[in-house]
C-alpha cells in the first residue's frame, strides 16, 4: 500500500497587535486579522465601536508571537473569535469574563502582582 502525504496545511490565524508601554505597564491590544477597521454595534450600550487600525493595527503577527506578547503583557485588550478563544485556551482569560459586541467576543485581562 502506498500512502500519499497530504501537504495542505491548516490555515493559520493571524492577529493585529499594538503594544503600549508606560512606566509600570505593558498593554497589548490584539484583534483577529479579519475584523480590523470593522464597526461593531454594541446594542446593550447603544454605541458603535470601531476596531481601529490606530489602536490595534501596528503589525500583523502569528499565534506564537501572540502568546509571547500576552505572556509579557500586564494588561490585554482582545477582540475577535480567534484571539479570545486562544487567550481562553492558554489561561489568560476565563469564559465568564467575555462579552459579545455585535456577535464578536471581547475580553480584557490584567495581571496583578502580590506585594
Amino acid at each position: 500500500m502506498h500512502v500519499v502525504e497530504d501537504r495542505r496545511t491548516k490555515a493559520t490565524s493571524m492577529y493585529w497587535t499594538k503594544i503600549f508601554t508606560t512606566k509600570t505597564e505593558i498593554v497589548v491590544a490584539l484583534c483577529d486579522e479579519d475584523i480590523l477597521e470593522k464597526v461593531l454595534d454594541f446594542k446593550k450600550k447603544n454605541v458603535k465601536i470601531k476596531v481601529s487600525k490606530h489602536f490595534y493595527g501596528e503589525r500583523l503577527v502569528d499565534e506564537s508571537t501572540v502568546l509571547k506578547l500576552m505572556d509579557k503583557a500586564t494588561i490585554g485588550n482582545l477582540i475577535g473569535r480567534n484571539i479570545v478563544q486562544l487567550a481562553e485556551k492558554h489561561g489568560f482569560i476565563s469564559k465568564e469574563n467575555v462579552i459579545n459586541i455585535d456577535g464578536i467576543p471581547h475580553a480584557q485581562f490584567v495581571k496583578l502582582e502580590e506585594r
